[in-house]
């Protein structure tokens, strides 16, 4: 769409209509913050009731729609699609319009919101090495920042130095000692696109999950699921470059087409997670749990059909629903940075579009085998606790394993659930009220978090649209607290 909107950009106005699955979805100002997270620069119609959706006889999403000038349907597309499909007609409604004089080249004129002010900018996916090291997808400006946190103290951070909040969010009033991070390494310009080379040169394209591992000559290598370029790249830490991986930085059209490096099309991959010698990838856009081997770059799909759906069982016929979120849960004795997990080993994710918590058993007899932990349906979603089939979650992005539970940002409810893996679940912070807020865990705030990670017993939460990094101290002895955590670039 972004390519067709430069093509055509005097002759065409595109306006989104939104009809939204979730009930999150459905809220204007939601709505907004994601046109401003995603780079959306047309107008944008919330069709809650969807009236419109009706009215074109639209019943899937996406479907586009083509209206000539006079108002008359042209034509609709269903699902996903290149520029080159629609190109040919546009350009004929185009110069028909043209030649009849009814074509205006007029500019629509429209008023954009204000761009966040601080060091996040819709921050995405988060990777905690240490209590106190670091790694955050700074999506919104492109780039990943490594933090150094200091737990050791000073005062909370002042409401004139919370970082920006959305409209009507409150500021911390929670008293004692929050964390503090200064920026010890950028990588990537800030500059949206799809460049290798230095830390400063190179380019990404919203940024997501990562994953720390050892280069072969020694030293480390951030893996980094490029999301909007379709990509898997490398990061070496030590050399302070940037490589493409897999992915030609194009959109794969099908599901299940395996191949090698920068010859395989990926399709939004949204996480990584290093096991086995391999990048396990959260393919979002096919529905798939990939793999990557790093020895010889060969990508194919491990777990899901490609059918969007929640179906268990062996990893060759299950379905998935837009897996976004990855957390290997190691048996005793497991290698660390993930390279083994062991016999009985669960490779956990959050299967966002079905709203559920899924996990690969690593020990199956046959090989890899899918089981939910909750989750229903594909419209089966909610906010409720309790055990099994009861639970239900609200397009969940990311899960966390550790000691024995899992955390998950229950992103649409704006809440940090806590899962045990026999499906009990449980609040574990957030009122579910959009805002900023901090504090005692159970009264504390968040909007639409989306990364979680944990490490030395701190978990840290990547709370997108308040463009905040946020911590909760899991070792301390009182009720757990939540605290807005002070960047220094």
């Amino acid at each position: 769409m972004r390519e067709l909107e430069r093509r055509f950009a005097q002759e065409s106005v595109v306006i989104g209509v939104h009809a939204g699955k979730f009930r999150a979805e459905r809220i204007t100002a939601n709505i907004a913050q994601a046109t401003q997270r995603l780079g959306v620069h047309h107008a944008v119609v919330n069709d809650r009731q969807y009236r419109i959706w009706r009215a074109y006889g639209v019943n899937a999403w996406p479907t586009v729609v083509l209206i000539d000038p006079e108002g008359g349907f042209v034509g609709a597309l269903p699902g996903e699609f290149l520029a080159e499909d629609l190109a040919p007609a546009l350009q004929d409604i185009i110069d028909e319009s043209a030649a009849h004089g009814r074509l205006s080249r007029a500019p629509l004129a429209l008023t954009l919101p204000p761009e966040p002010q601080g060091v996040l900018r819709f921050p995405g996916k988060v990777l905690a090495v240490s209590r106190s090291r670091l790694f955050a997808a700074d999506s919104g400006h492109d780039r990943i920042l490594e933090l150094e946190v200091d737990w050791g103290g000073g005062a909370e951070a002042s409401p004139g130095a919370a970082p920006q909040a959305s409209p009507g969010a409150v500021t911390s009033a929670s008293p004692g000692a929050a964390p503090r991070a200064r920026v010890v390494r950028r990588i990537g310009s800030g500059q949206r696109g799809a460049a290798d080379g230095t830390l400063a040169q190179a380019q990404f394209d919203h940024p997501q999950g990562m994953a720390l591992g050892r280069a072969a000559a020694g030293g480390e290598l951030l893996y980094v699921a490029d999301s909007e370029n379709h990509t898997i790249r490398a990061v070496d830490l030590a050399r302070g470059e940037v490589t493409t991986l897999a992915g030609t930085g194009a959109q794969a059209r099908r599901s299940n087409q395996p191949g090698v490096g920068t010859s395989v099309a990926l399709s939004s991959p949204w996480d990584v997670a290093l096991l086995d010698g391999a990048l396990v990838i959260a393919m979002a856009g096919t529905h798939q749990l990939w793999r990557l081997v790093l020895a010889t770059l060969e990508a194919a799909p491990w777990v899901g059909t490609g059918r969007e759906d929640i179906s268990d069982g062996p990893a060759s016929r299950c379905t998935l629903a837009q897996p976004m979120g990855l957390s290997l849960a190691r048996v005793a004795g497991a290698a660390e940075g993930g390279r083994a997990a062991g016999e009985g080993g669960r490779l956990y994710f959050a299967d966002s579009e079905s709203s559920a918590i899924r996990f690969v058993d690593l020990g199956g007899r046959t090989g890899p085998e899918v089981t939910t932990v909750v989750g229903r349906g594909l419209f089966e979603f909610g906010d409720q606790d309790g055990k099994g089939g009861h639970v239900r979650l609200q397009h969940p992005y990311a899960v966390a394993a550790h000691e024995g539970a899992l955390y998950v940002a229950d992103t649409y409810n704006n809440k940090i659930k806590r899962l045990s893996p026999d499906g009990r679940s449980e609040t574990f912070a957030g009122t579910g009220e959009e805002g900023l807020r901090d504090g005692e865990a159970v009264e504390a705030c968040f909007d639409e978090p989306q990364g979680l990670a944990v490490a030395g017993g701190a978990l840290y939460v990547a709370d997108t649209n308040n463009h905040a990094l946020r911590a909760v101290d899991l070792t301390a002895a009182d009720m757990p607290r939540v605290h807005t955590v002070e960047i220094a670039e």
